[in-house]
Formats: C-alpha cells, sequence, structure tokens
C-alpha cells in the first residue's frame, strides 16, 4: 500500500505517518515543514501544494494508491481568505493531480469542524456557518471537492479539537496550564464539547479510508470521540493525574479579567483572558458523530489512557 500524506509534518499529519510507517506502508508525505522527529525525514520531501509543478512531478514518481490530504493553514490570524491559499489553491491543485493518477483508490480531503461556527448544528454536509476567515477558506476547499468530484473514491474530513502526542496551540496550552496550576474553572459554567483523542482520530481516517463511502448523502466524517466531554470533568482528570486540584473562580471575576484582555488586545497587547475566549469557555459545541461512528466504532484509547500516555509525551518532550 502506498499513501500519500499532504501535511505529515503537522499535529495530525505526524500521527498518521507514524501509524502507517510502523504497519510497514510505503509513505511520502510532503510538506513545507520538516517532520517533528528525526526517523520521520526519511519519508520527507519539502514541498508547497500550491506549486502546481512541483506538486505534480513528486506525486507522478510517487504513484500513491491513496492519498490523506492534510496540509492546510490552520491558524486564525488571517486578515482575508486569500491569506489561506493552502486551503484554497492547493486543493485545487491537489485535486487536479490526483485526477492524474491511474491507480488511485480513494482521496480524503480534511477540512475543519470551522466550516461551522461554535454551538451551530448544520442541516447537512452542505449547510455552512463559518464566522472566521479560516472557515470561510474551509468551506472553499469543501466545495471545491464538490464541484470537482475525483472519480475514485473519496471522503471530506472535519476534525473537532484533536488533542495528545505532538499536539501544539491552543490544546497543548490547556495541559500546560492544567500542570502549571494556572488553569481555573469559569464559576459554575463550565461546557460540554467535542474533542478528539489523536491516536482514536488515526484510527478513524484509518478506517474511512479503507471502507468504501460510495453514497453521495454521507461523504462527510468529523473526526472526534464520543460521548463529548464536559470540560470541567476533563482538566479535573489531567489535574488528579499529576497530584494537582483545580481552584474555582466566580464567573463576574473572569469576565472583568475578559474585559481587560479586550482593551489590551486593541492596543496590542496579549493577556490570557478575553471575551471570545472566555464565550468558547462557556459554550457547548457538540458535533455529530454518527457517519464516522458507524464505520469506526471501536476506538482504541479511552480518556484516562490517553490523558496518561498524552503527559508522558509532554515530559518527554518538554
Amino acid at each position: 500500500m502506498r499513501i500519500l500524506v499532504t501535511g505529515g509534518s503537522g499535529f495530525i499529519g505526524t500521527n498518521v505517518v507514524e501509524y502507517y510507517t510502523n504497519k510497514g506502508y510505503d509513505i511520502l508525505n510532503i510538506d513545507i515543514a520538516k517532520p517533528k522527529y528525526d526517523a520521520a525525514q526519511a519519508y520527507w520531501e519539502e514541498c508547497d501544494i500550491t506549486n502546481l509543478t512541483q506538486l505534480s512531478h513528486l506525486v507522478a514518481s510517487f504513484n500513491p494508491d491513496y492519498i490523506i490530504h492534510l496540509a492546510a493553514r490552520t491558524d486564525l490570524d488571517g486578515k482575508t481568505v486569500d491569506d489561506y491559499a493552502a486551503n484554497t489553491k492547493g486543493v485545487e491543485n491537489i485535486l487536479k493531480v490526483a485526477a492524474g493518477v491511474s491507480n488511485l483508490k480513494k482521496i480524503l480531503i480534511t477540512s475543519s469542524m470551522l466550516v461551522c461556527h461554535t454551538g451551530y448544528q448544520p442541516k447537512d454536509q452542505y449547510d455552512y456557518a463559518p464566522t472566521t476567515r479560516y472557515g470561510e477558506s474551509k468551506v472553499i476547499t469543501e466545495q471545491l471537492v464538490w464541484d470537482h468530484q475525483p472519480t475514485c473514491d473519496w471522503a471530506i474530513l472535519r476534525p473537532t479539537s484533536m488533542w495528545g502526542p505532538w499536539f501544539g496551540v491552543p490544546y497543548r496550552n490547556f495541559f500546560d496550564m492544567v500542570k502549571a496550576g494556572m488553569y481555573v474553572h469559569t464559576g459554575h459554567r463550565s461546557c460540554t464539547k467535542t474533542y478528539g483523542y489523536i491516536e482514536n482520530g488515526v484510527y478513524q481516517i484509518d478506517c474511512i479510508l479503507t471502507t468504501p463511502t460510495t453514497d453521495k448523502a454521507n461523504k462527510v466524517f468529523y473526526l472526534g470521540d464520543a460521548p463529548a466531554i464536559f470540560i470541567e470533568e476533563w482538566a479535573d482528570q489531567i489535574a488528579h493525574e499529576i497530584g494537582r486540584k483545580i481552584p474555582r473562580v466566580p464567573f463576574w471575576m473572569m469576565r472583568a479579567a475578559a474585559f481587560v484582555g479586550d482593551a489590551l488586545s486593541l492596543v496590542g497587547i496579549h493577556f490570557p483572558m478575553t471575551s471570545f475566549r472566555l464565550n468558547n469557555m462557556t459554550t457547548d459545541n457538540i458535533i455529530p458523530l454518527d457517519n464516522t461512528l458507524k464505520i469506526a466504532p471501536a476506538p482504541p484509547v479511552d480518556r484516562p489512557a490517553a490523558i496518561k500516555r498524552t503527559l508522558e509525551w509532554m515530559n518527554r518532550y518538554s
């Protein structure tokens, strides 16, 4: 099995490459960034997916059986959709190149849960409600796939909030704050959200890759764990594992801190609390996973074990 992974040096991509190389598959990671660990260098070729000529050459040379497209710009700092060329022009290029791979069995195109804003429940797989430029760029990602559907089998992936070994901001920050004793419970206004431990996410990707998904009415698959996580409980589990107890702060104090953060942000000063962040910390976001759970019903790692593995990784690489 020959698997091309774009963006294999990112958080999800690093875990995907590690998973398939451990299974002995022939892997090529194309990414503008170097891999996160030395052993993965052997599977990496530097490539900007917005460069069609370079991308075409690498894909034709490798001649993959499967493509897992993860490469993207994922931060929320872009001012316009044009700042997210990897998510628009890059996807357009991937689809063009994939059309020329005669033996391609399946391609997975990664989008984002942020094609809909936090708390919004999409009516169907074509319903979008983004509130960020990043989310808008991922809507274009999906529309490009629908407008230029591959001739082989295909599916769209929407990762939820993924966490675990090799993660970075913002979810690494959550663990770092709990470890440092800086995290507090926000009054009694915690929320419930769909998160996904990375090993379970890779298991879901593998199941979706190797299971036919030819029903056009069910082409979109969220990656995440069920049931959704009550954030206060999750934080307490992390704190318990490292021998800490999380204090509780009245909501009005957090609201006041958010107002201070809003004011400081106007003059370019970063503050750990803003109204945007406070709203995110207190708004439920439960994602429908029905499609995914039908194909991938048995995630391999439960939450207590996932927390332990993540903390062990952090201790090794801190």
